[in-house]
């Protein structure tokens, strides 16, 4: 599921015509890291992204919508950030993929605990 999600964001930002710089997947959260023309406010992009991405996954994994909380995949609620002079593109890319790789490895050692040896 985590890599059809992600098809899925490529698929709606190609279509949109935004660019998804960086991307994060996680079990319980996304970290995205957009570029998109001014006509998008974030609030509209967070608006396309989850609507979509929400019907799609419904549809192709409809056991999802068992293990969700009241039937839905997405919280309500976002957060946005913009990159500038004391953030930059670079350092929030970097931030996504090291969150990725640290959460990743926390999942695998987690596993091989509580694996019987």
């Amino acid at each position: 599921m985590k890599d059809r999600l992600k098809e899925i964001f490529s698929e709606i930002a190609e279509q949109y015509e935004f660019e998804i710089e960086e991307m994060s997947v996680q079990r319980d959260h996304v970290h995205l890291f957009v570029s998109a023309p001014p006509r998008y406010s974030p609030a509209r992009l967070a608006d396309i992204l989850k609507s979509i991405s929400s019907r799609k996954m419904m549809e192709e994994f409809p056991k999802l919508k068992r293990h969700l909380w009241l039937g839905k995949l997405w919280a309500r609620g976002y957060y946005v950030g913009t990159s500038g002079d004391k953030i930059t593109a670079d350092e929030i890319k970097k931030y996504i993929r090291y969150y990725q790789h640290h959460t990743e490895q926390l999942e695998l050692f987690a596993k091989e605990t509580k694996e019987p040896h």
